[in-house]
C-alpha cells in the first residue's frame, strides 16, 4: 500500500525589526486655554524623528488645530492668558492634528534641529490659541 506523508510547514522566523528609540526627551501635556492631557515623546526610528502623542492624550476640538514645536520651556509662562498666543519665529509647525485623543504620531522634518525646541503644543492657528503643551526633558 501506498504512504503518504504530510508536508511539514516550517513557520519563518521574524526578522528583528527595530525598536522606536526614543530621544530620551519627553514630557505631559498641561492645560493652556482648553484642558489637554497625556503624554508625549521625541522617538527616533530608522534615521527620522517623530512627536509621538500617547494613549493617554486629550485635549478639546477646535479649529485649524496644529502640533508645533516651540523654542520656550514653558509656553504657558511665556505668554499671556487666556489664549497664550504664539509668535511668528518662536515655533515650527508639524503637522495637522489628526485627533482630539490617542497615540499618534507625527515625523520632523530632517532639517529641523530638535535642540533648538524645548516643547511640543497643540495649537489652534485660525486663532492664535494654544490649547495645551508639553516641555521636553530628558
Amino acid at each position: 500500500t501506498p504512504t503518504t506523508t504530510t508536508p511539514t510547514t516550517t513557520t519563518p522566523t521574524a526578522v528583528s525589526t527595530t525598536e522606536p528609540k526614543s530621544s530620551g526627551r519627553s514630557g505631559s501635556f498641561v492645560a493652556g486655554e482648553h484642558p489637554t492631557e497625556g503624554g508625549v515623546s521625541i522617538i527616533n526610528e530608522n534615521g527620522k524623528n517623530y512627536i509621538e502623542l500617547d494613549q493617554s492624550f486629550k485635549t478639546d476640538k477646535g479649529p485649524d488645530l496644529f502640533v508645533v514645536l516651540h523654542r520656550s520651556k514653558d509656553i504657558i509662562k511665556a505668554s499671556n492668558p487666556p489664549s497664550y498666543p504664539i509668535k511668528e519665529g518662536e515655533y515650527i509647525n508639524i503637522a495637522p492634528l489628526q485627533n482630539v485623543s490617542g497615540t499618534q504620531r507625527y515625523e520632523i522634518p530632517g532639517n529641523v534641529k530638535l535642540s533648538d525646541y524645548n516643547s511640543v503644543a497643540i495649537w489652534c492657528r485660525q486663532f492664535n490659541v494654544t490649547f495645551g503643551t508639553a516641555s521636553l526633558s530628558s
